[in-house]
């Protein structure tokens, strides 16, 4: 079945007050049906198999295998080592020397970190290759041989161990930020002083800088074997070849003899409550967690457990709908919080209470979220409550079904670990459905209170606060008190719904317009119809998702039209209103209305444009235009809300104040483009006292003002006849003024034509991070564009193998080519990576001999290929969805070309050589303005 806390069912599967009349009974052991469309088998030697076929991604497959293997079976020894392991995969195999899988995937247009990666846990480690071709039988067999080399035939060379070392050091000190001590601070609390406390899977870098070799090769001896493995494949396969190819190819994996027993870790009773506050100095928001932890439930595999994980997910959705409706209101002292119950470790689940408290309010906050926990356990839930619960959910498991043949690759991956590893049952959605249907007509709001108060123990209680320096922080006394207080207010009341059966519209009422006159594009096959208050609206058929529409709407003008002391009202404007609600609805009310729908529309204001957008299902798809309609004609702007915005502002500049991230983005900002640049604005108090409702509101009403200045792109699965009368009654309905504008063209420059600076920050685990950029004004065209892309992936693929895997100095430089448009045709390069501070200044002459290699035409062909390669993969890839036919539409009477046309896209990139890299990179880069800021350590 569906894992409940993890999978897509976990929060659709809910419920309702005999919503069905029909619903079969069933037996509390009654099994629940297997899915029947994936194959799973066992071989001789212990290794299980998973087959999956899917034309999600037609002309794809994904390749997966699953290790019950993580870090808690390290010894003291190994600490590091299974993640260190995890690495070595990619460093030379039995059928792939050196990085010989990467170089092979890369082939097929596969790109390391996305299509191929890997990760480890405490429990598990993963290794994927996802969306592959899977049309060539050639590829097909290489990859499920690089399954079957990781399985058993690592090479594990010295040379390749050594060389890994220093990768893995980058990667720890890249991710050894404020949030990872806080952690390592809290761990022994959170797991009661278990091994889980002291098996964090990056592990202990004077163990992986020094190990033996043998420590690691024990390690993989000892726990990569096939009784402790499962494979799956995903995708646009043969299942019944597939099958066949397994059973042949992994045979030779050896059954182990006499192995050790993969042990599993229980956390330690404890009856006495714990509390743990943790500081850091670059910690600058608070959070507090409240933790019950309990023995693991049997996996779901019967209807008892259904209904029980049904009820819970019930329950504590409805209680996390009033955490946040709470936290939409000035006067509390939360920014957010929810409550839930989950796995936590093979033999242990949590229930769970996370408060983010507003700066100096974290008692208050601890004390509202306890108390909306106890209101519902205690009194639990109002039959309005329920009935919109079950509507919303049964809405989006029906929604769900009716595209059961679009799961993701990584949806049925998920559904697979969660049967190998924790033996959750891969259920038929429909049959469960069925056994739903039954939970449905015997629910009510005692059997909810019941459900989540048993899970609310005296025993094995954790408070961890993380804590901010100079800041009033929790105490376990004040903790212990406030949850004391809480279980045994007499003065508690049960939870009141306010809410009154509104509508969307109200009492609005709406004259419909006309459609004057319609034109086939059949370019694109497409069809514009021009409304009689002047809209353009550009249409296309696409059932690549069934049942979905989208709607695209933009305005040219954005941001640019206001001065600088307008532009922090400009930017929020949209903020505003979406927090307000709209029509005669709070965005409270609007959420409660909306439930059982799938429909959603929101507006932006950007720099170059104001944009409004909606989606939904088909049956919902009136929804979404009324909501589209509001929008324009009753945009609503609330004081309250106001306020709010500006309290949450003025918390996240508090929050900033120690912030390593936020400092480094705002020094850099103000090295490029001046500290008082009036056309870059970032957070400060100045941007909040800037605000102002009154423009804010005036700022909205003027952008969204003239419906005929926007062009309209809807694309989905409806019909024109449905489609076009919802165009004449809320669309052309609208009042347009017929004004016609265009963006500003002004551009912030930078303060110099050539920056270089080092810039020193006081900062706890030392670390450099180097900003390099390249920026120029350049033609805009689609080769161009391309050619800009190549340069950038191409300078990936170098930094990859010299940065990262010559020198061991980063854990990956990121590099991004790009050539824009609007407001004016500007292309560039930008490269950005963490690194250790003593290393610096050695690296950075190497990414500039890779630029220069570039400029003298030292290219690698199969770098090109690789890229080329890459490119139109992921242009195919794309066309399986409906996005892809938007982006066509758009493009169309946008920008100006078809994007089904060979000529601007796959001609070129077929077409690009050597000569064209090296003379596109010498041209952009040569005068071009040049950034380099390097942070390092104040010692």
């Amino acid at each position: 079945m569906f894992n409940k806390q993890k999978s897509v069912l976990a929060f659709l599967l809910v419920i309702g007050i005999n919503v069905f009349s029909n619903a079969q009974n069933f037996k509390a052991d009654e099994p629940i049906a297997v899915n029947q469309k994936i194959k799973k088998g066992v071989l001789p030697n212990g290794m299980t198999y998973y087959i999956y076929p899917t034309q999600v991604n037609k002309n794809t497959a994904s390749y997966y295998i699953i290790q019950n293997v993580g870090s808690i079976l390290e010894n003291d020894q190994q600490k590091g080592l299974a993640h260190f392991l995890e690495h070595m995969a990619f460093n030379g195999t039995k059928n792939f020397e050196g990085k010989g899988i990467l170089n092979t995937l890369q082939k097929q247009g596969a790109v390391f970190g996305k299509n191929i990666n890997a990760y480890t846990s405490t429990d598990e480690t993963v290794y994927n290759l996802d969306n592959i071709p899977s049309k060539d039988g050639g590829v097909v067999d290489t990859c499920l041989l690089v399954l079957h080399d990781w399985s058993n035939f690592l090479s594990l060379t010295d040379a390749e161990i050594d060389a890994e070392r220093g990768v893995i050091t980058e990667e720890w000190r890249t991710r050894q930020n404020a949030g990872a001590r806080i952690y390592n601070q809290l761990a022994p609390y959170y797991y009661n002083n278990s091994l889980y406390a002291d098996r964090m899977p990056i592990g202990d870098m004077e163990i992986v800088k020094n190990f033996k070799y043998q420590v690691l090769k024990d390690f993989y001896k000892d726990w990569y074997r096939p009784d402790l493995q499962a494979i799956a494949i995903v995708g646009d396969i043969n299942a019944a070849e597939i099958e066949t190819k397994i059973k042949k190819l992994f045979a030779d994996i050896p059954t182990p003899q006499n192995p050790k027993k993969r042990f599993e870790i229980v956390i330690p009773e404890k009856a006495a409550p714990t509390f743990k506050l943790a500081l850091d100095k670059e910690i600058s928001a608070s959070n507090i967690t409240f933790m019950v932890r309990h023995t693991a439930e049997k996996p779901t595999t019967n209807y008892a457990g259904l209904e029980t994980a049904t009820q819970r997910a019930l329950a504590f959705s409805i209680l996390n709908n009033r955490l946040a409706e709470m936290a939409q209101k000035q006067e509390c002292p939360f920014k957010s919080a929810q409550a839930g119950y989950q796995k936590y470790t093979r033999l242990n689940d949590i229930w769970f209470l996370s408060v983010s408290p507003k700066p100096g309010k974290q008692a208050e906050a601890f004390s509202a979220a306890m108390t909306e926990w106890v209101r519902a356990y205690k009194f639990g839930f109002s039959k309005g409550e329920i009935e919109r619960a079950v509507s919303e959910n049964i809405s989006n498991y029906e929604n769900y079904l009716e595209k059961l043949n679009e799961i993701s690759h990584k949806q049925v991956i998920g559904m697979v670990k969660d049967d190998y590893l924790n033996h959750e049952v891969i259920a038929d959605p429909n049959a469960e459905f069925e056994m739903t249907k039954a939970i449905l007509n015997n629910i009510n709001s005692k059997i909810l209170e019941e459900q989540i108060s048993k899970l609310y123990t005296a025993q094995n209680r954790v408070v961890a606060v993380r804590g901010v320096v100079n800041e009033e922080n929790l105490t376990q006394e004040k903790a212990f008190d406030i949850i004391q207080n809480s279980e045994n207010d007499a003065s508690l009341q049960p939870y009141i719904d306010t809410f009154e059966g509104k509508t969307l519209l109200g009492n609005l009422e709406i004259k419909s317009g006309k459609i004057v006159s319609e034109k086939k594009t059949s370019e694109i096959d497409a069809t514009t119809y021009v409304l009689s208050n002047g809209v353009k609206v550009h249409y296309k058929f696409a059932d690549k998702n069934k049942k979905q529409v989208n709607l695209e709407a933009e305005s040219s003008g954005g941001t640019s039209l206001y001065l600088s002391q307008d532009l922090p009202s400009a930017f929020r404007s949209t903020s505003l209103a979406m927090m307000s609600g709209v029509g005669e609805l709070s965005n409270v009310d609007l959420e409660k209305v909306l439930k059982g729908k799938i429909a959603d529309s929101y507006v932006a204001i950007s720099s170059l444009k104001e944009t409004v957008t909606g989606s939904a299902n088909v049956k919902d798809i009136q929804t979404m235009m009324e909501l589209v309609h509001l929008r324009f004609v009753q945009p609503r702007f609330d004081t309250k809300m106001y306020d709010l915005l500006k309290q949450r502002l003025q918390n996240s500049l508090k929050n900033r104040e120690n912030d390593i991230s936020a400092k480094m983005q705002d020094s850099l900002s103000n090295i490029v483009y001046g500290k008082n640049n009036p056309k870059i604005r970032s957070l400060d108090q100045k941007y909040i006292d800037d605000l102002s409702f009154e423009k804010m509101k005036s700022i909205y009403l003027d952008r969204f003002a003239d419906v005929s200045n926007f062009e309209f792109y809807i694309v989905g699965d409806v019909t024109p006849e449905v489609l076009k009368p919802l165009l004449e009654k809320y669309i052309a309905s609208i009042k347009g003024i017929k004004r016609k504008e265009k963006f500003k063209k002004e551009v912030p420059e930078w303060t110099s034509k050539k920056i270089d600076r080092d810039v020193f920050i006081k900062m706890e685990t030392p670390k450099s991070s180097v900003n390099i950029a390249f920026m120029k004004d350049y033609v805009y065209s689609h080769k161009n564009r391309i050619l800009n892309s190549f340069v950038g992936d191409i300078l990936t693929l170098r930094y990859t193998e010299s940065l990262r895997e010559k020198e061991g100095g980063t854990y990956g430089a990121q590099v991004k080519g790009s050539l824009v448009k609007d407001p004016v045709t500007k292309g560039g390069i930008q490269i950005t990576f963490d690194c250790d501070a003593d290393k610096v200044e050695h690296l950075l002459p190497i990414v500039y001999q890779e630029i220069d290699k570039i400029k003298k035409g030292e290219i690698l062909a199969e770098d090109i290929e690789k890229t080329r390669t890459n490119y139109l993969k992921s242009r195919e890839d794309s066309k399986n969805f409906n996005s892809y036919s938007m982006s066509v539409l758009s493009n169309y009477f946008e920008e100006g070309y078809n994007r089904n046309d060979p000529a601007t896209y796959e001609n070129i990139v077929k077409s690009i050589t050597a000569k064209d890299i090296q003379e596109f990179a010498n041209s952009l880069l040569d005068k071009a303005d040049s950034m380099e800021v390097v942070f390092k350590p104040l010692k």
